[in-house]
């Protein structure tokens, strides 16, 4: 029995989402709520857990777009996201989240833990790039990521039983 199975509220990705995913909809119908900056945060934070169930990749590209939004909290919660679905497809986006000097640091910070989540070693330079980054919160936020990447490298892993 996993955790989503013995907690409720907990999401088949083990964590509590502060908002439900939509019961009813589509990708397209999702993105059009997230990407619409007049939609309540709470409506757009539903389509972003709905579009991460979706694990489909249009689902992971709506996700990587909404990086446009004017919410930072919003854009924080669309890299975790993307770490948890651990697609690819993400890793432009993310990497160019990380690289942005004017983002703001919490997005920056959870884009480098995202690129470590995905397990791509593609992600590697970007993170190596930023590891003296002069805020210690993304340049920590590296050293994780990177230690994942090569943990996820090692005959460790194939033995790792979750």
């Amino acid at each position: 029995m996993s955790v989503a199975d013995r907690i409720p509220g907990v999401s088949q990705f083990g964590s509590v989402d502060p908002a439900p995913p939509e019961a009813r909809g589509d990708v397209a119908q999702w993105k059009a709520t997230l990407l619409d900056e007049s939609s309540p945060m709470f409506q757009r934070m539903r389509s972003v857990f709905s579009l991460r169930n979706s694990g489909t990749d249009e689902g992971c590209l709506a996700l990587c777009e909404a990086f446009s939004a004017d919410s930072a909290l919003l854009r924080h919660e669309l890299a975790y996201v993307l770490g948890q679905m651990q697609n690819s497809a993400a890793l432009p986006s993310l990497i160019e989240r990380l690289s942005d000097p004017d983002e703001h640091l919490m997005v920056r910070h959870e884009a480098a833990e995202a690129l470590g989540a995905i397990g791509n070693m593609d992600a590697k330079p970007a993170l190596e790039q930023f590891l003296e980054d002069e805020n210690p919160e993304v340049a920590e936020s590296c050293e994780v990521a990177l230690d994942l990447l090569n943990w996820c490298a090692s005959p460790q892993w194939e033995d790792t039983k979750w």
